[in-house]
């Protein structure tokens, strides 16, 4: 064991010390993030669909899967109080957040007859749901603590393409177990690559000199001394003054409508391939996966790197109209619909389209964030992004008994539009001097208390 540990020491195996090592961090703990999304927004829904379920049944189970990623802000402050300082800010619950992942797939397997028991389908749905947005507040945390802000944008690039593949690979797994062994030992069985992954932030820790568990050797570094704060109302005033900032406000309106718009459109497409075009969830499953895949290679390599290059929010706004662009061109053509290698197409690029958007989304918010409450905050943002993508799965069942798919599709291309505008008012550099402004009052503070204590 001490040789062990001597050896993680001089081989720097520390997340704030090594970039090689947080992009490997980070991957990792992504891909597991995409694995409960694969199999409850794309894999279920899907698999519902081929079955003859309603597109009020189906928007029912993904807006009730959506709820935990929807009320992550009540999660994240808990970690900004409360952690294991000796282990980490965020690395203790990170690794907790695995563990019930890991439970939560397991538990699907004791729900009986799940398709005509959507109670008991939706409440297994919700526990995957919940432990996968804890394991995410808990990963955005450690995120913005660790990596540095000229590495951000990058950072979001591989991470939001590491998300991408583990989506795409727990849905064509997943899709194949549950046609091949059943529904519940299928979505049971994707417990074992949590508990796999679940080694990651077991063996690498935040800072030199930390526990790699609570009964081990180390101590709280003096960076997550300096960053804790000790009580809730300290996390609610820290809160406060920057979530009321205009460019806060701006951002966080900007992610909820854009919310809304994937909501609709991962609810939809289960439902439109399959019983509107005649697809299987087989079919489908293969050609999301393949196109999430595509789009989440790009986002790895690439994304990241235009974002850096080009800047954030000239990035966001391409992104955004060439998405007015492409939903607006499919909502006009419904007499191609019939060609299968246009759907194709649109899936793909639809794919690739919303993993740089989400890259672009993340690097702002990331920037936006004062490290103080930084889990909150950027949780407060995704939060706000996961409520609108609720809301929206919610709409699809009473838009689609009012609309037809052409209305649908420009309807929702209203949304990124909406979007473009608002973002256009952000202003970094006057948020910025706000925060460096909070952070010396901050500073100033605990100089005070210690003099007094003194």
């Amino acid at each position: 064991m001490k040789r062990a540990k001597a050896f993680m020491e001089k081989s720097n195996l520390f997340l704030t010390e090594n970039t090689v090592l947080r992009y490997l961090n980070f991957s990792a703990l992504y891909i597991a993030q995409g694995i409960p999304e694969g199999i409850t927004f794309f894999a279920i829904p899907a698999w519902m669909a081929m079955n003859g379920k309603t597109p009020m049944e189906i928007g029912s189970f993904v807006a009730v899967i959506g709820i935990p990623w929807s009320f992550k802000i009540l999660i994240a402050p808990l970690m900004d109080r409360y952690t294991i300082l000796s282990m980490g800010r965020k690395r203790p619950w990170v690794i907790f957040g695995q563990l019930g992942l890991i439970l939560s797939f397991l538990s699907i397997a004791f729900v009986n007859d799940p398709l005509n028991n959507l109670k008991g389908l939706m409440l297994a749905g919700f526990f995957i749901s919940f432990f996968g947005a804890f394991q995410d507040v808990a990963t955005d945390g450690m995120a913005i603590d660790v990596v540095p802000q000229q590495e951000q944008a990058r950072a979001n690039g591989i991470m939001w393409g590491s998300k991408t593949i583990g989506t795409a690979l727990s849905l064509i797994i997943g899709t194949s177990l549950i046609n091949i062994i059943g529904f519940s030992t299928a979505v049971a069985s994707l417990s074992i690559a949590v508990g796999l992954i679940m080694l990651v932030p077991i063996f690498f820790r935040e800072r030199p000199g930390e526990k790699i568990m609570p009964w081990t050797n180390g101590e709280a570094s003096p960076a997550s001394k300096t960053s804790q704060l000790h009580s809730w109302s300290q996390i609610l005033k820290s809160l406060l003054k920057v979530v009321k900032l205009p460019s806060s406000i701006i951002m966080g309106i900007s992610i909820f409508i854009i919310g809304i718009a994937y909501g609709l459109i991962d609810t939809m497409l289960p439902i439109f391939t399959i019983q509107e075009l005649g697809w299987t969830n087989t079919s489908y499953s293969e050609v999301l996966s393949i196109s999430t895949i595509i789009g989440g290679s790009l986002g790895l390599f690439v994304g990241g790197a235009l974002v850096d290059f080009f800047g954030k929010r000239r990035m966001l706004s391409v992104y955004l109209i060439f998405f007015i662009v492409m939903l607006t061109s499919f909502a006009l053509l419904p007499m191609l619909w019939s060609n299968n290698i246009l759907i194709y197409i649109f899936i793909v690029v639809y794919s690739a389209v919303a993993t740089f958007l989400y890259i672009a989304i993340f690097a702002i918010c990331m920037q936006l964030c004062w490290s103080t409450v930084a889990a909150t905050q950027f949780t407060l943002f995704m939060a706000l992004s996961n409520m609108g993508r609720a809301w929206g799965a919610g709409l699809v069942g009473p838009l689609k008994e009012n609309m037809s798919w052409e209305q649908l599709f420009l309807w929702i291309a209203i949304l990124p539009l909406v979007m473009l505008i608002f973002i256009q008012f952000i202003n970094f550099m006057q948020h910025k001097k706000r925060i460096d402004g909070f952070i010396i009052a901050q500073e100033n503070l605990i100089m005070q208390n210690v003099t007094l204590n003194k």
